[in-house]
């Protein structure tokens, strides 16, 4: 849950650096014209694209660990030495 926060909060703060721009798409055959900058938006979508990815991969680690030692408390986990 935390890095799904982080995550999100990393795609906000590039959504607003980036800021509002008016204006056309970037076309190849018109340069006199303002346009907006597509790069913000690919480094958001990268970024959503790599939260996915590390979000997947935390919740299969955590699936794994569950099944080979078929708990989920981080004191048995951890084996501490009060038992």
């Amino acid at each position: 849950m935390g890095l799904l926060l982080l995550s999100h909060g990393a795609h906000l703060l590039l959504l607003t650096m980036a800021g509002l721009k008016q204006g056309m798409p970037a076309l190849v055959d018109r340069y006199d014209q303002a346009f907006t900058d597509p790069l913000p938006q690919a480094l958001i979508l990268t970024a959503i694209v790599i939260s996915f990815g590390m979000t997947s991969f935390s919740l299969a680690i955590a699936y794994r660990t569950y099944k080979f030692h078929k708990t989920d408390n981080l004191d048995e986990l951890r084996g501490s030495n009060d038992d």
